[in-house]
């Protein structure tokens, strides 16, 4: 391959991209169909992979292209092209101008089994890679858990930014089967959008049977994007039994503080017994000692009357 790589540069050297029997037949062939042209850039110094997100909804024909530049001789960089680790021969056409060095790749994207990643690489001292990955476009929804309860009426929604699929579908949980989800059936659920690019689940007489997990998926021409919600269903009971044990523990604490206030009061109480009861005894002892005092004083009396 290094050297198919090196007498491709020698021969295009500063001309322009020459066309490929391969390349015009497909080009003919789905001349119809939108081109979509991407590009990455490569230096000899570039210290990580270079990668590029593309969202493609419909089939179209691609033109990729990747431009390395460096300062050692474009004959020695070999140059290669793959599909995920697949190695892709033939359609792809190289050129230099300066000291960049150019690779495109053109092909035409019509199905499913197409899309992926694209990879350019440029080979020389290390290995510098540029990397285009095809996906269909996301859904966006709600991402946190819908709580509800029983009863009730819920509404789950996807929405695809800017595109169009062709086909809407919704699946439930059932351990770890999707199951489609009818419509109508029983007037339980209903699905309806107001835009091809929605779609809305509407379930009602919620259930605990109906919590779980339910997946919107959007189909495309070239894939299918999905995306996931969560539904919890709680019983009147859950609340109930929550404001129950609040109030519960509001009685406790309140039962807490009034036995605290009843033991301090009954403490002071006593307290203040205690002291009555010394004062009293005090005053006792005061009394008999005033009568000791006086008793020999009316003898010394008695013995001067005499």
């Amino acid at each position: 391959m290094e050297g198919r790589a090196q007498s491709w540069v020698s021969c295009w050297h500063a001309t322009p991209f020459t066309s490929l029997p391969v390349r015009e037949e497909m080009m003919a062939k789905y001349s119809n169909l939108s081109l979509e042209s991407h590009n990455i850039s490569l230096t000899e110094h570039s210290n990580m992979p270079v990668e590029k997100n593309i969202t493609l909804e419909r089939p179209s024909n691609i033109e990729l292209t990747c431009q390395f530049t460096t300062s050692g001789d474009l004959n020695s960089v070999n140059v290669t092209w793959r599909k995920g680790d697949e190695l892709l021969e033939n359609n792809y056409l190289i050129n230099a101008t300066g000291s960049i060095l150019y690779t495109q790749y053109m092909f035409t994207i019509v199905n499913s089994e197409q899309m992926g990643s694209y990879s350019c690489f440029f080979e020389e001292k290390k290995e510098q890679r540029g990397t285009f990955n095809f996906k269909v476009p996301e859904l966006h929804e709600k991402k946190k858990p819908l709580i509800t309860y029983v009863g009730d009426s819920v509404v789950l929604m996807c929405k695809c930014q800017d595109c169009f699929p062709l086909n809407w579908t919704w699946y439930s949980s059932n351990g770890s089967v999707q199951v489609p989800v009818g419509v109508p059936m029983n007037n339980k659920c209903v699905i309806n959008g107001k835009n091809a690019n929605e779609t809305r689940l509407k379930i009602m007489q919620l259930s605990e049977e109906d919590q779980g997990s339910y997946w919107c998926q959007a189909i495309f021409q070239l894939g299918e994007s999905e995306e996931h919600i969560e539904i919890v269903v709680l019983s009147y009971w859950v609340p109930l039994k929550a404001l129950l044990a609040i109030a519960a523990e509001v009685v406790l604490l309140v039962a807490i503080i009034l036995l605290c206030e009843m033991y301090t009061q009954k403490k002071k109480k006593h307290s203040d017994d205690g002291k009555e009861f010394e004062q009293i005894e005090q005053l006792k002892s005061d009394d008999s000692n005033g009568i000791e005092n006086n008793a020999p004083r009316h003898r010394k009396n008695e013995s001067v009357g005499q």
